[in-house]
């Protein structure tokens, strides 16, 4: 991957150019099919000075485009908050490829360059049990005595399956499925 550096509004100097190359560079070890990164420097005139220099990213990666962008009261800062940023979004994009199966060989380079990978979810318990018609009333209590979260009650009012749940302000709430 070849960094096009460019800077606006500033002389980027000789070590600023290396520092740039040398911490953005390594982004193409996590995403090898790089067709293009573009990195644009700037200085902005704000009022606060640790929103001075702007730092931006765009990585276009065969049809999918990263892009981001930090503030720094000093180049170097921006890039390295940078660096972090991007580094983010490219486990991120490579973690979706790999939930779809796209990403066979990213699994391999993955484990080698020490990226983690997140679990995959399952249903591990499948309980059944007999739901009976009650008010809601009734459910409240039952779901009380139960001690759970939740409670799933046929409303003999509505003559419907709802979910009667307890809220984090320590009320209830109550969804009433619809088909759609």
């Amino acid at each position: 991957m070849e960094l096009q550096i460019t800077g606006k509004n500033i002389d980027l100097s000789p070590a600023v150019h290396h520092y740039a190359e040398r911490k953005l560079g390594k982004l193409s070890r996590y995403l090898p099919n790089i067709i293009e990164s573009k990195v644009d420097i700037f200085e902005e005139e704000t009022k606060s000075p640790q929103q001075r220099f702007v730092v931006q990213m765009t990585i276009d990666s065969g049809g999918t485009v990263l892009r981001g962008e930090e503030r720094g009261k000093d180049l170097l800062s921006a890039i390295d908050k940078l660096a972090t940023i991007m580094s983010r979004q490219i486990k991120h994009h490579k973690g979706k490829l790999y939930e779809k199966g796209k990403g066979s060989s990213l699994a391999r380079s993955e484990s080698s360059e020490g990226i983690e990978t997140r679990p995959q979810r399952r249903v591990v318990k499948v309980k059944q049990f007999a739901v009976k018609p009650m008010s809601l009333a009734e459910a409240t209590d039952e779901m009380e005595l139960l001690g759970h979260d939740f409670f799933l009650f046929f409303n003999d009012d509505t003559e419907k399956l709802n979910l009667l749940y307890r809220r984090k302000d320590g009320n209830y709430g109550l969804i009433e499925p619809e088909l759609g």
